[in-house]
């Protein structure tokens, strides 16, 4: 178990918006940042970080909580975990206490996954640099491509022996099991035809160099190996087959070294192989991934899509498959990004491009030669249709087809007027094959609609607009005031029944100076009134403990203190104030937020709001009970009268006259 201490120092060292930062693009936005949800499909950023409170929000996904939780939700990460990443980004020793046994059996199948993968990533870079064979065929194959010392250490890269089940053994050796060495698909095992009772195993990757593929966290996912010999039996490079930890649609080779540099460059440059990112690298370009020569996916482009909006696509001068490529191209479109691409001369692709030339040449080329996707797609797909009309007709066709993928209106128009300049086009020829284009594509969306309501049989009802639950708004302010201004000290005024010199009674100011979360307590103390929803029941009497025991209360170690799920709605409550900002207040008997109200006028107003709205509703139940004309209701009548009474009152201190 890692010691407390620890665990103190990482909370109060760890910046919430430093963590997050390294997996998504944040923008200031007021005192908070904000950024595209990392959990969901959006073009509209919707999450919210919170530098001063340590919290953050996600608003498409309702997801959030602090800077532990949001690695746990987005990293899997279980807790230790989070603690020993945030301990390592900080160069915070950890400090452990003994473990039990059961306790060392609790980690999940995941873990298990990680932990054989990360060992396979130290087991393989060992027989890289520590071993004879390592260093006469791995390491030369790495020094011949140009590879420093550095860059190879950098890059994690390692050597797979060639051998049968060399890195089979030494796991079993170090007590990994055969189960999580099978899911990872580090080993292979099958049946032994000499052996009913036993199994062969084999390993994967043996005889390969190894590439390391990790998560924007820096994790250990699965490994690209490339084999050295010329066994045309075999494939050249080999991945790890898809796992619990290892999605191939959803990984970029390279993010992890170089998300800080696409964030700051706001532009990716995006190649095919683990050596085109390696070379970019070494050469001085780090905002570089792959797509590890698979098929670009619409997951990978959102991974990119976190950090910039701008992804510079590089082909091979020779791609025999650079027709098919285009696809990828229309699907980063889609995602609302801006693409632009660049080939390379003849013969070259970027691993040996960024090989043979000096940095400012590489970046001068790259700055000269990507083009814009319609004039990229354009002189291609026009070489292709030579003087051929109809084929010229047909490109025309597809270049708007791919302009119509774009979302945003102001984008499409600009590139219709430029696809009309450059393939000589009338623009209202354009304008109309792209209506007819999106009018096919609403059609089809409303035709896939209309089977899948069919299919399930739905009967769609109008829904009557949702009624605005006016005690949950009053307890929710409540919970939010002891958050921000639980532990300030106030002067509230109040009105107190009072006896004057004629002998009547009438209401007369007093001033009390106390701790806001007094004030609150005492006021629901007094009425007898407990909050109706549990979840900010439970939340209430953890705050009034924590304020009521701590010297100086702090947001972020109470946030800290709690389990995730009640943190994550405290942070719901604080990141969330404007969706439950009301309109027509009066009519709803909720106080008005004015800006220039004080804390404690808020407090009280909310408060006396929150009586008034009680009052009201047993008023209510107790004029259901006199209709009941079977049973005597002078009891029922002297109570409505008495809280007619109270109601009048409280009226009065909120500064209203009743109608």
């Amino acid at each position: 178990m890692i010691a407390k201490t620890t665990i103190d120092q990482v909370y109060e060292t760890a910046r919430l918006e430093e963590v997050i930062g390294d997996f998504v693009q944040l923008k200031k936005s007021g005192s908070n940042f904000k950024g595209l949800s990392p959990f969901s499909d959006e073009r509209t950023p919707s999450f919210m970080v919170s530098p001063v409170k340590q919290i953050w929000k996600d608003f498409s996904s309702g997801k959030g909580g602090n800077v532990v939780a949001f690695l746990m939700e987005h990293e899997h990460f279980t807790y230790p975990e989070a603690i020993k990443y945030l301990a390592k980004k900080y160069n915070i020793e950890v400090e452990e206490t003994e473990q039990s046994s059961e306790q060392k059996e609790q980690a999940n199948e995941r873990e298990s996954m990680y932990l054989v993968s990360e060992f396979a990533q130290k087991h393989f870079k060992e027989m890289l640099w520590d071993t004879e064979l390592g260093k006469a065929i791995g390491l030369t194959y790495f020094k011949e491509r140009g590879f420093t010392d550095e860059t190879i250490k950098k890059f994690e890269l390692g050597y797979c022996l060639d051998q049968w089940d060399g890195f089979t053994k030494a796991a079993l050796d170090k007590s990994y099991k055969l189960e999580y060495l099978q899911k990872t698909g580090l080993t292979i095992v099958k049946e032994d035809p000499n052996n009913p009772n036993g199994a062969r195993k084999f390993d994967r990757f043996k005889g390969r160099v190894m590439f390391p593929i990790h998560s924007l966290s820096g994790r250990v996912l699965g490994f690209g190996g490339r084999i050295l010999t010329n066994d045309k039996k075999a494939a050249k490079y080999l991945n790890s087959p898809e796992s619990d930890i290892y999605h191939k649609s959803k990984v970029l080779y390279g993010i992890y070294y170089a998300k800080q540099a696409i964030a700051k460059e706001d532009n990716c440059y995006l190649v095919e192989g683990y050596t085109d990112v390696i070379q970019f690298a070494q050469r001085g370009i780090q905002n570089v991934v792959s797509s590890s020569g698979t098929a670009l996916t619409p997951e990978q482009i959102r991974l990119i899509n976190r950090l910039t909006k701008n992804i510079t696509v590089l082909f091979d001068g020779d791609a025999a498959g650079l027709r098919a490529s285009l696809r990828g191209i229309d699907l980063i479109l889609e995602q609302g990004m801006n693409v632009r691409v660049c080939t390379f001369p003849e013969g070259e692709d970027p691993d040996s491009f960024a090989k043979n030339n000096e940095l400012e040449d590489v970046m001068s080329y790259l700055n000269d030669n990507a083009k814009d996707f319609i004039q990229f797609k354009a002189s291609l797909l026009v070489k292709e249709a030579d003087n051929d009309p109809i084929k010229r007709a047909d490109t025309v066709r597809d270049i708007v087809n791919s302009i119509a993928k774009i979302p945003d209106r102001i984008k499409k128009e600009i590139y219709i007027q430029e696809c009309a300049n450059i393939m000589n086009v009338s623009e209202a020829v354009l304008f109309n094959t792209l209506a007819q284009i999106d009018k096919k594509g609403q059609a089809n969306i409303r035709k896939e609609q209309k089977e899948e309501q069919k299919a399930f049989e739905v009967v769609r009802k109008d829904v009557a607009p949702e009624a605005v639950d006016v005690q949950y708004v009053l307890e929710r302010k409540i919970i939010e005031s002891l958050m921000l201004y639980g532990d300030q000290k106030e002067e509230f005024e109040d009105l107190v029944l009072k006896e004057n010199d004629a002998g009547d009674l009438v209401l007369e100011p007093e001033s009390l100076e106390i701790k806001v979360y007094e004030k609150i307590y005492l006021d629901l103390q007094e009425d007898e009134i407990e909050l109706a929803n549990e979840d900010f029941r439970n939340m209430y009497y953890k705050l009034i403990e924590a304020l009521n025991q701590e010297k100086e209360f702090s947001i972020n170690t109470f946030v800290n203190s709690l389990d995730q799920e009640m943190a994550n709605q405290i942070s719901t409550i604080l990141m969330d104030e404007e969706k439950y900002t009301l309109h027509n207040w009066e009519s709803k008997d909720i106080f008005p937020k004015r800006k220039e109200v004080g804390i404690a006028q808020l407090v009280s107003e909310t408060i006396l709001t929150l009586r008034c709205f009680l009052i009201k509703k047993r008023m209510g139940a107790l004029q259901q009970t006199t209709e009941d004309t079977t049973k005597d209701n002078r009891e029922a009548l002297e109570e409505i009268m008495n809280y007619i009474q109270l109601n009048k009152l409280l009226n009065q201190k909120l500064n209203r006259v009743l109608s």
